[in-house]
């Protein structure tokens, strides 16, 4: 695979993206509340994040499928409860 950055930053930029979506909606829901500036950002980040998890399995050189399983397995869900409690935050407590 094309190694474009150091294994370390591929294995953090999942996490990485995460702290990101909690600190654009608590900044967001501070400046501009509802805003599609902060909401679609938000949206695209939990795809964002599949398809990192998605190359780290692919990948060789970060680490060993079963590791980049298992830190999937545990990622995954704990981004998806900060996904949504952070789109329902930005958007002021209503995803509609």
């Amino acid at each position: 695979m094309l190694q474009w950055y150091p294994v370390h930053y591929r294995i953090g930029a999942a996490p990485l993206i995460t702290a990101a979506m909690v600190v654009l909606a608590l900044l967001g829901r501070l400046l501009l509340p509802g805003s599609a500036l902060v909401v679609w950002p938000l949206f695209a980040a939990m795809p964002l994040i599949c398809l990192l998890h998605l190359y780290l399995l692919l990948d060789d050189d970060a680490m060993g499928k079963l590791d980049a399983l298992f830190y999937a397995l545990v990622h995954l869900p704990l981004a998806f409860v900060v996904w949504t409690f952070s789109l329902i935050h930005a958007t002021g407590d209503s995803l509609f």
